[in-house]
């Protein structure tokens, strides 16, 4: 087993979480800059983030240009789907959600989901004898990486026996990471659907200093709810977590958190509540909201947190049950985010009211995306929640998944572009639909951080080294195995920091 020095860690995530948050000004001033905002030239208003983009070569590769970075920056590749583990097990495909710890001898241990949803097939996580299914093939692997000579130490399977692993977040103190099925798949499925003997929808805590060798149990944190969960994130000084729902185009979907008995058993039990803007029952924040204007928030009680099918003929029904006591309705929860305070950072990746082109089945039009943020009071339930941003446009900012906070108090957005739209970019010829890194900086700043120019397959679970160094993101690659499946990898990209905004 290995012993990280979680001290260690603390202290620099205290210092890269806590660095500071959006001004009031700077808030104020987004959505007018990102209409500002060019493709392919870094260009953002008043600023210039960390200047244009263009291609730059893998570090001691042959050459291949897989981003465009600013001037300056550099990056390595590693991880990459189908490479052998040090466990011998061939790297899992769907490389999604993902957070970065202090290891040992300066090493960064990153924990890192794998989005399967298949039963079984090639590229999937197999299962071990502590799998919770073992029917189910996705799960997470742990990578320790030398952040001074920018190797793979080692990698192998940290949860197997999960499927859909999304997206997640940090545990209390940040001693694991806590990893969410973005399904309600099981036993009760209809004719038709995919069938699993055990019920899914759950979180699933990864002890950080769980090794090779471990006994892996996985145990669902079943009063964390069963919905389509996406991420979380944990508010360290009250030990609530808060969670998104990504229920689907159609579906509705909630913000949610959990106030846990005990903070360092998740599983003990607890609350599980909606959010609801105060005197506005139902209220749809999908689109028509104001930037910058603070909402009152309350609380309800979701009564039924692990809704059985069968019984209840309803895969949507932790958020239906919210609903009907007037919680709020958003469409498609993404990425969430601590900021070491008080404050939760969280994305919608198809609100606003600049439209996409897509329409649900309910008929809501999409669109480019939203960027919320939710501060808290305490454990009561009387927090706010603010627009800080809304896309006016692909080129601003299309379809934001996975965020994380920088050690400079900006935002890192990976864009997970399904629209219809087939945008291009010139920093990545040839390719439609292609996603990039956006950052918003402190003072306002909208700019394009990152092009993918290998595939169009989306980013995924940015997160940076605790001393703020480094940024870890993964390109996604494919969600089960195909002939031709776009590659997927994890990134470490290191370059003058401190010269600019994030």
């Amino acid at each position: 087993m290995n012993v990280l020095d979680r001290r260690a860690f603390l202290g620099q995530g205290a210092k890269v979480a806590g660095a500071g948050l959006f001004s009031v000004a700077a808030v104020e001033r987004l959505e007018a800059r990102a209409a500002l905002a060019k493709r392919g030239s870094g260009k953002s208003g008043e600023g210039d983030g960390y200047g244009p983009v263009s291609a730059v070569a893998e570090s001691g590769s042959d050459g291949r240009e897989i981003l465009a970075l600013p001037a300056g920056f550099s990056y390595v590749v590693f991880g990459k789907i189908g490479s052998i583990m040090s466990d011998g097990v061939p790297t899992p495909l769907a490389l999604d959600g993902m957070a970065a710890f202090q290891g040992l001898g300066g090493q960064v241990r990153l924990i890192r989901n794998h989005e399967d949803r298949n039963p079984s097939g090639t590229g999937s996580v197999p299962p071990d004898p502590g799998a919770y299914d073992s029917t189910a093939r996705g799960g997470t692997s742990t990578l320790d990486f030398d952040t001074g000579s920018r190797t793979l130490v080692r990698d192998f399977v940290s949860l197997s026996g999960t499927i859909v692993n999304c997206a997640g977040g940090h545990g209390l103190r940040f001693k694991s990471w806590i990893s969410g099925e973005e399904t309600t798949a099981g036993p009760e499925r209809p004719p038709g659907s995919s069938f699993f003997p055990k019920r899914h929808g759950y979180n699933f805590e990864v002890p950080l200093d769980r090794g090779p060798s471990d006994a892996a149990i996985a145990e669902p944190l079943v009063p964390m709810g069963r919905f389509a969960h996406e991420a979380l994130a944990t508010d360290q000084s009250t030990g609530i977590v808060y969670q998104t729902e990504d229920g689907g185009s159609g579906q509705g979907s909630g913000f949610y958190r959990y106030i846990p008995d005990d903070p360092e058993n998740l599983a003990a039990g607890g609350r599980l509540q909606m959010l609801a803007v105060d005197r506005r029952p139902q209220a749809d924040l999908r689109e028509g909201q104001e930037v910058n204007r603070n909402l009152h928030v309350t609380w309800v009680d979701i009564d039924d947190v692990d809704p059985a099918y069968t019984t209840n003929n309803d895969p949507n029904s932790v958020f239906n049950q919210g609903y009907s006591k007037g919680g709020a309705l958003f469409n498609r929860l993404e990425g969430c985010w601590y900021d070491g305070k008080d404050g939760i950072f969280f994305a919608s990746t198809s609100g606003g009211d600049v439209k996409n082109g897509d329409v649900n089945s309910d008929g809501y039009r999409e669109g480019f995306g939203q960027i919320w943020e939710y501060r808290a009071n305490g454990r009561s339930g009387d927090g706010r929640l603010r627009l800080v941003y809304e896309s006016t446009g692909s080129e601003a900012l299309d379809s934001p998944d996975n965020l994380c906070v920088t050690p400079r108090g900006g935002l890192i957005l990976c864009e997970d572009d399904a629209s219809d739209d087939a945008d291009t970019n010139p920093a990545a010829p040839g390719i439609e639909d292609v996603n990039r890194l956006i950052g918003f900086s402190r003072q306002g700043e909208v700019f394009e951080f990152a092009v993918n120019r290998l595939n169009n397959s989306e980013f995924a679970g940015a997160t940076f080294s605790p001393d703020g160094q480094t940024l870890f993101v993964n390109i996604f690659g494919e969600s089960r195995f195909t002939a031709e499946p776009n590659e997927g990898m994890t990134i470490a990209i290191n370059g003058p920091w401190d010269k600019g905004p994030l």
